[in-house]
C-alpha cells in the first residue's frame, strides 16, 4: 500500500481517488474548489491546503486536470506540487495534456523526483468501474513498481519511454473525432438523399463504423446526449492532436477536418454538452445549408 496524492477532483478525478480509497491506499487529496473533496474526506482521505503540501505528504502524486495551462498553475509556485516534491516521490500525469506538456514537466522535477506520463482513456463510468484504459510512458523499474496502483485504476499498457502515454492518448483520440465526423455526415448524406433515418441505421450496422452508429443511434433519435466527456474538452483534445501532428510535420487532413467540426459546434454554444452532440450540430447544419 501506498500514499497516493490526487490532484484534480473533477469528474474524472473524484472517481479515481474513491477507486484508490477502496483499494486500500492512504490518499491525500486537493482541488481548486475544496468542497469537492468533503466526501473522499468523509470516507477516509486527508485533505491538503495546497499542491505542495499534497506532495509533500505522498509517494506518488497523480495529477488529474483539464488542460496544460491547468498542469502547469498547479506544477508551479511556491505552492505547486514541484515545490513540495521530493526523492523518491513519483508525480504521474494523468491528464491529456499531449507530449509538449509533459517534456515541459519532466525539465522542471527537483533532483531525485521521478515521472511517469499516464493518460486514460475512457469516461466517468470506467473510471467509477476501474475499467480505464491507462498508457503509461516512462522506463521500465518505474513503470513496474507503480503498477499495482495504476491497476486499481483499469488496465495500465507501457507503450514506450516518457511521453509515449501522451502520445498514445492523442493517437487513440484522434480515431474518436474521425469516427464521429464519418458518422455525422454518413447520415447527413443520408438525410440529403432522402433515405430514411432507420434504414440509413441499417444500412451503416454493415460498415465498419457500425459498432458506433448503434451505439450512438439512440441519442441521435432522442437528441439527447448524456454528459461523458464535455465538448468544450473535446476541443482541447483535438486541438492537441493538431497540434502535436503539426509539430512532428505529419499532415493529419482528416484529423483537420474532424477538428472544424468540434469547433463549430462548440461556436454553436454546445460545448457545455458531450461531445457526441457533435453528430446533432452536423446533420443539423447539413438540413440548413
Amino acid at each position: 500500500m501506498a500514499t497516493v496524492a490526487v490532484i484534480g477532483l473533477g469528474g474524472m478525478g473524484s472517481r479515481m481517488a474513491r477507486r484508490l480509497l477502496d483499494a486500500g491506499h492512504d490518499l491525500v487529496v486537493w482541488n481548486r474548489t475544496p468542497q469537492r473533496a468533503s466526501d473522499l474526506v468523509a470516507r477516509g482521505a486527508v485533505a491538503a491546503g495546497s499542491p505542495a503540501e499534497a506532495a509533500r505528504r505522498a509517494d506518488m502524486v497523480i495529477t488529474m486536470l483539464s488542460d496544460p495551462a491547468a498542469l502547469q498553475e498547479v506544477a508551479q509556485g511556491p505552492q505547486g506540487v514541484l515545490a513540495g516534491a521530493t526523492a523518491p516521490t513519483t508525480l504521474v500525469e494523468m491528464s491529456t495534456v499531449g507530449p509538449a506538456a509533459v517534456r515541459r514537466l519532466a525539465e522542471m522535477l527537483p533532483d531525485g523526483v521521478a515521472l511517469l506520463d499516464a493518460p486514460v482513456l475512457g469516461s466517468v463510468s470506467e473510471a467509477e468501474s476501474g475499467s480505464l484504459r491507462i498508457f503509461v510512458g516512462g522506463p521500465e523499474p518505474l513503470v513496474q513498481r507503480w503498477m499495482p496502483v495504476l491497476g486499481a485504476l483499469g488496465s495500465p499498457l507501457h507503450v514506450g519511454p516518457l511521453g509515449a502515454g501522451a502520445a498514445a492518448k492523442l493517437v487513440a483520440n484522434s480515431t474518436l473525432f474521425g469516427v464521429l465526423a464519418v458518422l455525422g455526415e454518413a447520415l447527413a448524406l443520408a438525410d440529403g438523399l432522402g433515405l430514411p433515418r432507420d434504414i440509413a441505421f441499417e444500412v451503416l450496422s454493415a460498415t465498419p463504423v457500425g459498432s458506433q452508429a448503434d451505439r450512438r443511434r439512440p441519442a441521435i433519435e432522442s437528441g439527447q446526449f448524456p454528459l461523458r466527456f464535455a465538448l468544450s474538452l473535446a476541443r482541447k483534445d483535438v486541438d492537441l492532436v493538431v497540434s502535436a501532428a503539426e509539430s512532428a510535420s505529419v499532415e493529419l487532413p482528416v484529423a483537420a477536418a474532424a477538428r472544424q467540426w468540434v469547433v463549430a459546434a462548440q461556436e454553436a454554444g454546445l460545448g457545455d454538452r458531450d461531445y457526441s452532440a457533435v453528430l446533432a450540430h452536423i446533420t443539423d447544419t447539413a438540413r440548413s445549408a
